[in-house]
Parts: structure tokens; C-alpha cells; sequence
């Protein structure tokens, strides 16, 4: 008999549950993964499943059921209201997702001015599904009849109407690639009020076949920018190759104000043109018309015609590569312009060849009317009176303070029948109403011609300054165009001109204003034809002439031509110039106000001379047409007292009447040298002189001038 086996503490027992169930034999570890397992099956059936059932129901039913879970939910997206009044259809047919909706429209923000984004009667896609989670959008087919899509910015330039986020501002249009398109009806509104401008637009059908377009596609509309129409007429000429390669040739032509603009260029989109670098060709009657568009103000110019390479940085547009003429002017360089809070201009422009005529914008003539009529019609066409030569055409005040502007013009040659102008540079700039030309300069005749000319339009009436300086330059080369030679002529003359006054014109600010103007001649010799007629010493001028010495120049010791300018009206202040033979005094002055001009001029012999008419030269006129009246009143008094000399005694005594003993003091060079005043002048003894006036041209009873502050008498005809 076996003894009975007691079991262990620590040995397991063995259940008859175990022994009857093998399955309890798997370790726990094992059936946690089958279960995982399990789960993993049953997720990805349900993945496979749901979706599968998803598609089957959606194809089924074409999502119609969905219209108004897309309306909530692209609404809530856009933050804009999304309608679909008609059919309506949303499913993968196949992989493609196809969207299909009747009367579509999405709202445009309240601000702005139209009710709807876009709408359209009806539109038909196929969209790739991963195109609308990465990379750019692509529609691969549209159908789009009779849609309408209108574009605005606020009025701040903060935000548009295609940025759904305020947030984000406002931002670029971007279009998706479409592979294949049939448009019809389509019209695209865009406003911007920073630019004022509007444009309505339509597009021609567009029709494609076996997946190209195969033809050009036309844009044709109408709008207004600022308060210019225009019509506006665009094609892309590939857009087969726009679908396939994204190149977009487009060409464009615009009508505005009698000008016409020709764009051209490759797009890398339909709608982007940022840093697209396009052809631009202008061309008109007058440039001052196509920047007045934009707001610019411009003198008149003649026909112009100029090309430029422009590129689209925000609100910065680059024309650089410039070149092309205005009149009969080259012109070349480049211009900036940022369309920001506030307009400017920024520009560089070069020219080789400027004809006068064209340069008559600089004072405010129409050069038309100067090339056709001359610069007396130019002046009445500005509103200036009757035979008048200054501008009067007022500054357009409330235009020039709404832009700003920095311009860098060099020229090298000025065509000139009178006055040989060359290397000339002028730097203009406009900030908030101050316009400065500083410098403007030049060379005139082998001499410098230094400008600073500036408008101040924030002063009412405006502030004007003109400080003209030319430096030492050659007389013969100066005055050729009115009878000097240049053989024969060493002297050289040198000036300043200083005037302030106020007024929006040329005419109203030299009318009002008060300076000095002075030209100075050093020691040198002048010869022109009627030289000896200039010094008034009828014998010589008359020995000269008969013996057909014309050609021998007058010797100058040193020369003043001076005027004290109070309020518009300048008095000789003085007029001295100290020849070998003669010392030439002046009396008188001329008016800015009337542009008359009364100037007296006469030569003192300085030696005994017969045959001396001793009295002055009468200089009067206008600006436009001053006159030379040298059968004065004196000596035509001088001849009866002659006459009645030879019928009385004897004709030798009539001579008497003609002699000049030669008394004239000559000067002292120092204070005409330096421009110094009449008050200031000496003879070469050191005594002042009592023979050039006061620098006044009022007299009292006696003929005495009297000083600046009694002026007021009259003169001219003003008073």
C-alpha cells in the first residue's frame, strides 16, 4: 500500500477547469495582443468601411443632402453668407471631388459696396481633393456660366473683399490652376479708393476643346481712375500654355485722356503680377494729361512717346529702362512710384538734346503755342494780359500739396537760336505743398548759371524766393545772339538776382516782390555795331560810320547795371559804366506789375567832342517788345536850338549846340565792382557822385528824385 502524497505549498495546483480548457493554457501577454490585433482589424475595417460608405451614399445620393451643412460651414469659414438657391451636388466621382452649384453667391463684408463676392448662375468643378490641404489649389475642370465676381478694398487699404480674416489684411488675389475651363458671361468689378480707381470688365467665352483652349482670350471694359474714363482692351494670347506651364502672355491697351498705354508680358498666374516685370509703351499729346490721372500735376508739354519696363512691388511701381521723346526732346532714365498714404514720385531722367521750346514748361508756357505763336500767345494763354510775357497761370495749390515728388534732371546740350545752353541739372523736390528747384544750374555762354527757386504753397498766398547767380561769363559768347561778335569782345559780366515776393504765379510773385538785382562788368572790350550809337557821341559815331571803322570795340574801365526792386517796380540803382571815352549813366526803371519798362541812358564825354548829341537814350516798351527811341525830346531840342543859332548869326554857331566840353567824371571801380548801391558810388577822386540817382524813381516838382519811401508817385502808369 502507497503511502498518500500530500502537495506542496508552493507546487500550483491544476484545476479541472484547466485540464478541461486549453485555451486557459495561453499566457495573458498573448491575449492582450490578440486583442490589439482584433482592434487594429476592426479600425481598419471601419476606415475602409465608413468612407466606402460615405462615398457610396454621397455618389448615390450626389450630397444633395449636404447644401445646407455647406452653406453653415464654408460661412462660418469665410465669415461671409453662403447661399445656394438652386441645385446643389457634393461627392467624389470618382477620386475627384465634383461640386456643383445653382445661383451660388457669397456675400461681400458690409463695408463694402456691392452685396456679393461672387455669384453665378450656375458652376460645375472637378477639384483634386489634395490640392485643398496642400500646395495650390486645382480645379481639373470648371464650368462656369454667367459669373460675376466683384473686388474691392476698404477704404483704409487695410483689407479687400477676397480675404476672408480680417486679421490678416489684406491679401493678394490668387487664382487656382484649372486645367480645363468653359466660361460664359463672366464679368469682373474691381474698385480701389486709395487709387480711385474703378473697372468694370468682361471676359469673352472661353471654350475649350480636348482639354485646350486653343485660342486667345479676350477682356474687354470701361472704368474710371480718379475722375479720367478709360477703356481698357486685353488678351492672353497662350492660354493653353497657361494651363500647362503657367505662362501667361498677356497684351493690353488703354484710352485715357487722350493717351494710349500698351502693356505686355508673361504671368505666372492669371491673376499675379507681382514682381512680373511688363513692357509699357505711352504715348499722347500732352504728358501732363496721363500723370494727371494719377493725381500728378504737370507743366503742358508737346506729343510724347516712351517706353519703360515696369514691375509691381506692392505699392511701389518701377519704370525703369525709360527712354523715348517729349516734343522734340529725348528723354531717358527711370521713375518710381509708391502709391502709399501719400502719392510720390521719385524720378532720374537724362537728356542728350533739349530744344528750347520744349523747355518753356519750366516758366509755364504751353510749348505748342510757343513753337506756333511765340511766348507773347504762350503768356496770354496762362491768363496774363495784352502784350504781357510773364506767366500767369496760378499753381494748382490744393493738387500740388496731395503728392510728393524728388526729381534729377540733367541735360547736356539746350537747342538755342540766341543763348548756347548746355550741361544743365535741376533736383526738384515737392514735400506736402514746399516745391524747391535747388540747384538749377547750368552753363550759359562758357559761364555757370546757379538757381534756387522755391513755391511755398503752405503760405496763402504763396511764399516765393528766386535767387538767380551767374557767374563770370564771356559777353561775346553771351550776347551773340543780339549783334555782339565774339572777335573784338573780351569783356565778361557777372550777376545776382535776389527777390522775394508772394503769389501762386510767376507774374503775381515778381508783381509783389521786393530785392536787388545786379550785373557786373570787369575791365575788357565790347564791339557790336551800334556801339558808338550806345555812347551817344553823335561826332564820333558819325567819323566812325563814314569812314567804315565799325568794327573797332569799345574799351570798358568797369560797368554796374543795378535795380532796387520794391514791391514789383525796380529802380536803376544805378546804371553806371565807366568806358575810356564815355561814363554812361541811367535813370529810371521797369514794373513786374505791368512789365512796362522806362529806362533812360546817356554817355557824359569824358574828352572835348563836336557833334555830341548829349542827351539820353530812351529804352521803353514792354517785356514782349521793348523799344529803342534814340531821337530823344532833348535832342530834338538841341537841334532847334541849332537851327535858331545858324538862322541868327551864322551856320559855324549852329555846331555850338552839339559840343560837348567833356566833363564826365569817371568812377571809381572799387563800389561798381562790388555792386554796391548808387548811395555808395564815387568818382575816381573819392567824391561821391551826385549823377546816378538815388535808386528811386519817383520825382518831386523840381525833377529831383526823391527817396524809396515817397516813390509813390507816378511811374509807369501804376500809380
Amino acid at each position: 500500500m502507497q503511502p498518500m502524497r500530500v502537495p506542496s505549498d508552493s507546487a500550483p495546483m491544476e484545476t479541472v477547469s484547466q485540464r478541461n480548457d486549453p485555451a486557459g493554457a495561453v499566457r495573458p501577454d498573448e491575449r492582450r495582443a490578440r486583442r490589439r490585433r482584433r482592434i487594429i482589424r476592426n479600425i481598419v475595417i471601419a476606415i475602409v468601411a465608413i468612407p466606402a460608405l460615405i462615398w457610396l451614399v454621397l455618389y448615390v445620393t450626389k450630397g444633395r443632402f449636404l447644401k445646407g451643412t455647406f452653406e453653415s460651414v464654408v460661412g462660418r469659414m469665410t465669415n461671409r453668407e453662403v447661399r445656394v438657391g438652386g441645385d446643389f451636388q457634393l461627392y467624389f466621382a470618382p477620386w475627384r471631388i465634383k461640386f456643383y452649384a445653382e445661383r451660388f453667391t457669397i456675400a461681400n463684408p458690409a463695408w463694402a459696396t456691392r452685396p456679393y463676392l461672387f455669384r453665378a448662375d450656375r458652376i460645375d468643378t472637378r477639384i483634386a481633393p489634395l490640392s485643398l490641404l496642400f500646395g495650390k489649389r486645382r480645379l481639373y475642370s470648371l464650368d462656369l456660366e454667367n459669373g460675376a465676381a466683384d473686388l474691392e478694398w476698404n477704404a483704409g487699404h487695410s483689407t479687400n473683399t477676397w480675404t476672408f480674416s480680417e486679421k490678416k489684411g489684406g491679401k493678394p488675389l490668387e487664382f487656382p490652376r484649372i486645367d480645363v475651363a468653359t466660361v460664359r458671361g463672366t464679368t469682373v468689378r474691381y474698385l480701389d479708393p486709395r487709387m480711385r480707381l474703378l473697372a468694370d470688365l468682361g471676359i469673352e467665352d472661353i471654350r475649350s476643346e480636348n482639354a485646350r483652349i486653343g485660342q486667345a482670350v479676350a477682356v474687354q471694359g470701361d472704368g474710371r481712375i480718379r475722375d479720367t474714363p478709360f477703356r481698357v482692351s486685353a488678351q492672353l494670347l497662350s492660354p493653353d500654355a497657361t494651363v500647362n506651364r503657367g505662362e501667361n502672355k498677356l497684351t493690353a491697351r488703354a484710352w485715357a485722356a487722350n493717351n494710349i498705354v500698351d502693356v505686355s508680358g508673361t504671368l505666372p498666374s492669371l491673376a499675379e503680377i507681382e514682381n512680373v516685370p511688363f513692357q509699357t509703351r505711352g504715348r499722347g499729346r500732352d504728358l501732363s494729361e496721363l500723370l494727371g490721372i494719377i493725381g500728378v500735376v504737370l507743366p503742358e508739354t508737346r506729343a510724347y512717346d516712351l517706353k519703360a519696363r515696369m514691375v509691381k512691388e506692392g505699392e511701389v511701381y518701377r519704370f525703369t529702362r525709360m527712354a523715348g521723346v517729349v516734343g522734340k526732346s529725348d528723354v531717358a532714365g527711370r521713375l518710381t512710384v509708391t502709391n502709399g498714404e501719400r502719392l510720390h514720385l521719385d524720378s532720374v531722367i537724362d537728356t542728350k538734346s533739349l530744344d528750347i521750346v520744349d523747355a518753356s514748361v519750366l516758366v509755364g508756357y504751353n510749348p505748342d503755342i510757343v513753337a506756333e505763336k511765340g511766348a507773347v500767345a504762350a503768356a496770354a494763354a496762362t491768363g496774363s494780359g495784352p502784350q504781357k510775357l510773364l506767366p500767369d497761370n496760378d499753381l494748382p495749390v490744393e493738387k500740388i500739396r496731395a503728392f510728393d515728388a524728388d526729381l534729377t534732371w540733367t541735360v547736356r546740350q539746350v537747342k538755342s537760336r540766341r543763348v548756347p545752353i548746355s550741361n544743365m541739372e535741376l533736383k526738384l523736390d515737392l514735400d506736402r505743398g514746399r516745391l524747391a528747384m535747388s540747384p538749377f544750374n547750368f552753363a550759359m555762354s562758357r559761364g555757370n548759371v546757379s538757381t534756387d527757386i522755391v513755391f511755398d504753397t503752405r503760405q496763402r498766398p504763396s511764399a516765393v524766393k528766386y535767387d538767380i547767380r551767374l557767374a563770370p561769363t564771356a559777353m561775346g559768347r553771351l550776347l551773340a545772339g543780339w549783334g555782339v561778335t565774339e572777335s573784338g569782345t573780351s569783356g565778361t559780366i557777372k550777376g545776382r538776382v535776389q527777390l522775394a515776393g508772394r503769389g501762386d504765379s510767376i507774374a503775381d510773385s515778381l508783381a509783389s516782390a521786393s530785392g536787388r538785382i545786379a550785373f557786373i562788368m570787369p575791365q575788357g572790350t565790347l564791339w557790336t555795331r551800334n556801339a558808338q550809337l550806345a555812347e551817344i557821341d553823335i561826332g564820333t559815331f558819325a567819323q566812325k560810320m563814314f569812314a567804315g571803322k565799325l568794327k573797332e570795340p569799345v574799351s570798358i574801365n568797369c560797368g554796374l547795371v543795378a535795380f532796387t526792386v520794391r514791391g514789383g517796380i525796380a529802380a536803376a540803382d544805378p546804371i553806371l559804366i565807366d568806358t575810356r571815352k564815355n561814363v554812361i549813366l541811367g535813370r529810371g526803371g521797369f514794373s513786374f506789375r505791368t512789365e512796362a519798362i522806362d529806362l533812360a541812358v546817356r554817355a557824359d564825354a569824358k574828352k572835348f567832342s563836336l557833334f555830341s548829341g548829349q542827351s539820353p537814350v530812351g529804352l521803353g516798351g514792354h517785356f514782349s517788345a521793348p523799344s529803342l527811341d534814340v531821337i530823344s525830346p532833348e535832342l530834338i531840342g538841341r537841334a532847334g536850338a541849332g537851327l535858331g543859332l545858324a538862322i541868327a548869326a551864322a551856320p559855324l554857331a549852329g555846331v555850338l549846340a552839339f559840343v560837348d566840353v567833356g566833363d564826365a567824371k569817371s568812377a571809381a571801380c572799387g563800389p561798381v565792382l562790388s555792386g554796391a548801391t548808387a548811395a555808395a558810388q564815387r568818382t575816381s577822386k573819392g567824391e561821391k557822385r551826385d549823377d546816378v540817382g538815388r535808386g528811386t524813381t519817383a520825382k518831386d516838382e523840381k525833377g529831383q528824385e526823391k527817396p524809396g519811401k515817397e516813390q509813390r508817385k507816378k511811374f509807369l502808369g501804376i500809380f
